[in-house]
């Protein structure tokens, strides 16, 4: 088991820049996949980036944009988010797949308006 806690979200005028943060409750170095979902108002739940053994993966809409990135030492996952567009407005969760199980933060607002 594992509990997460994500952090970093508020309200950015488009093409700024916010970094969210998911701290775990256990080591991570053992967790088989960790990411960032998003869901916006009226849509489904979708994958924005992952780490999983060996590979990192983006959507299309956030590539060149967003960076994932981990510290082991702190047991936490970050995600950085430049350029951001309305369109990235979403509730923010962290994601961490334990042996085919999925565990879920309680998720981060960003909101992309001026």
């Amino acid at each position: 088991q594992v509990q997460l806690v994500e952090s970093g979200g508020g309200l950015v005028q488009p093409g700024g820049s916010l970094r969210l943060s998911c701290a775990a409750s256990r080591t991570i170095l053992s967790i088989n996949a960790m990411g960032w979902y998003r869901q916006a108002p009226g849509k489904e739940r979708e994958l924005v980036a992952s780490f999983t053994t060996g590979r990192v993966t983006y959507a299309d809409s956030v590539k060149g944009r967003f960076t994932i990135s981990k510290d082991n030492a702190k047991n936490t996952v970050y995600l950085q988010m430049n350029s951001l567009k309305p369109e990235d407005t979403a509730v923010y969760y962290c994601n961490a797949n334990i042996w085919g199980i999925d565990y879920w933060g309680e998720g981060t607002l960003v909101t992309v308006s001026s």
